[in-house]
């Protein structure tokens, strides 16, 4: 059951590139206030977590949101296909802006607890749950099958802008006006993306691939033809590898190489800095080209080359052959992930997008997660050297994957 077919069809110039439809533009837009304001967002419920409560209550808080969001995210992917995407994501942004600007009120008025800020994170990543899928599968609705590459660019070069510009937003919103006013301006900033989102077109909503009957259903109907698919089932496998062997090292063994080596705070932020600016170079590629010929072959030696220079980073003589070998990893690692996202995109039935994307970011942000304290524990008992080495291995049978899989490898990116 889809409901989106009465929302005016999209009409992209098949001629016209992604960059340059304004409607797709509407819609990264949308994307990118929602982002930021996300990023704000987070900054906001961390302070304010400190200063309710001790450093562990804090870390509670901020890990709320991650259990519903892990289990609802199959759910939510049956939403976003039986309701549409857009309407789903619209929905998502009107609940996570109430629920912030709530907590806003209640911080700026009868200051609360840190009760209120568990129940926002729990609200928060209940959301989520159903606006990942949805957002992941609403750029099939609003643009060409063959611009579909081009926006997945866009897509990450719009999630770099929010990262770079949200958390100083947030820090400045805090040192002004505390975590309420913070709380506030990412909840105006959610809410800018509602009107942009209401002025997207969309494509007319794909006919029911089926399914039918109960959400149970749909939902085993939607794993079931993810396991039968001779492009993404090997392709989910390969993600997972990736960001297996990716998440631990890249977000908490660079801070334990850094400690070790004695680069200290700043050494590392460059660090980060060089994998955030490799990232945007790729998103900035793709969003320029649009495609890339043989997507297949060139995602698995990305995955393969990003994995050798993530077991190097461990052993760069200094502070900047690190950063040197970051910006390498994030530019191969974001050329290999848009990549895989415009497979997702285009290999995809219309009808299942969102079960399929629900799946791809349980992946991402349900399991990989689960890789940082086994990342720390690891550096702890062996070094950096040997974990970053074995982290990098397990990212490589990713590559691997790609390559065994003929299908997936073959696979082309529509002109």
């Amino acid at each position: 059951m889809t409901t989106e077919a009465d929302i005016p069809s999209a009409t992209a110039d098949p001629a016209r590139p992604a960059h340059r439809d304004g409607n797709v533009l509407r819609w990264v837009a949308a994307y990118t206030a929602s982002m930021v304001g996300d990023n704000v967002y987070y900054i906001a419920l961390s302070w304010a977590a400190v200063q309710a409560g001790s450093a562990a209550e804090a870390g509670a808080v901020m890990a709320v949101s991650a259990l519903p969001r892990a289990v609802l995210l199959l759910g939510g992917g049956v939403i976003a296909d039986r309701f549409g995407p857009r309407r789903v994501v619209i929905g998502s942004d009107v609940a996570r802006c109430a629920a912030v600007l709530a907590v806003a009120a209640l911080l700026a008025f009868a200051g609360p607890g840190l009760w209120a800020l568990a129940v926002l994170a729990l609200v928060f990543g209940t959301v989520d749950a159903v606006f990942l899928p949805a957002v992941g599968a609403l750029p099939a609705r609003v643009t060409d099958h063959g611009q579909l590459a081009r926006v997945q660019g866009m897509r990450g070069l719009a999630s770099r802008c929010a990262s770079v510009v949200g958390a100083p937003l947030g820090g400045i919103a805090v040192a002004v006006g505390g975590a309420a006013a913070a709380f506030t301006v990412a909840g105006l900033l959610i809410a800018v993306s509602v009107p942009l989102l209401v002025s997207v077109r969309v494509r007319k909503a794909p006919p029911d691939a089926g399914d039918g009957g109960t959400a149970w259903r749909d939902l085993v109907a939607g794993l079931r033809y993810i396991r039968h698919h001779r492009v993404l089932a090997p392709l989910m496998l390969a993600i997972a590898l990736g960001d297996l062997g990716f998440v631990g090292p890249l977000n908490v063994g660079v801070t334990l190489l850094a400690e070790e080596r004695g680069w200290g705070a700043s050494g590392l932020g460059w660090i980060v800095a060089g994998f955030a600016t490799g990232a945007g170079a790729a998103a900035l590629l793709l969003t320029v080209r649009g495609r890339l010929p043989h997507a297949g072959h060139v995602a698995a030696y990305a995955i393969l080359a990003g994995s050798v220079a993530i077991g190097a980073l461990a052993y760069a003589p200094g502070v900047v052959a690190a950063v040197g070998i970051a910006l390498l990893v994030g530019l191969l690692a974001g050329l290999s992930g848009t990549l895989c996202g415009a497979l997702i995109q285009t290999q995809s039935d219309p009808a299942r997008l969102g079960r399929v994307t629900a799946v791809a970011a349980l992946v991402s942000l349900g399991l990989a997660p689960l890789t940082m304290p086994l990342t720390a524990t690891a550096v702890g008992a062996w070094g950096t050297g040997p974990v970053f080495v074995g982290s990098a291995a397990v990212c490589g049978l990713g590559g691997v994957v790609v390559l065994c899989a003929r299908e997936l490898r073959r696979a082309e990116l529509p002109r």
